[in-house]
């Protein structure tokens, strides 16, 4: 199964030089887990919720003054929509990560999450989920 046949096309993005707060109305609005982060259409980072909870609630930024860019993480792993789904498995299993923007000619198309592949593929969810919770909860 590939990428593109589970991925959720409706990639909410934002700009990186735009603000925090306006980072936060698009999540109130859009009621979504996290922004795309785009520089002239090309995907340079990921804000979620966590993200801007620790890096401008309780680092007391101003979400106004703050750039996206500031608080984005920018060491962002990828997958191209026509990978097969075990790669993205592998991927965010390798990184510990939930959420994996799609790209297709170097421009966002979609993004996969946990869930995308829960639904999917829920034998193989199974097997990512145990290796990725074991070890955190041994931790």
């Amino acid at each position: 199964m590939l990428v593109k046949e589970i991925m959720s096309k409706n990639v909410i993005t934002i700009e990186s030089d735009d603000s925090v707060f306006n980072a936060c109305m698009k999540y109130k609005d859009e009621k979504i887990g996290c922004l795309v982060v785009t520089k002239s259409s090309f995907c340079i980072g990921i804000v979620t919720e966590r993200d801007l909870i620790e890096r401008t609630i309780c680092s007391r930024k101003d979400p106004d003054k703050t750039n996206v860019s500031d608080i984005m993480s920018s060491d962002i792993h990828t997958i191209n929509a026509l990978d097969q789904i075990e790669k993205a498995i592998d991927i965010m299993n390798n990184f510990k990560i939930k959420k994996l923007p799609v790209i297709s000619n170097d421009k966002i198309v979609g993004i996969l999450t946990v869930t995308d592949i829960s639904k999917a593929r829920p034998e193989i969810s199974k097997r990512f989920m145990e290796s990725w919770i074991k070890p955190r909860w041994n931790e």
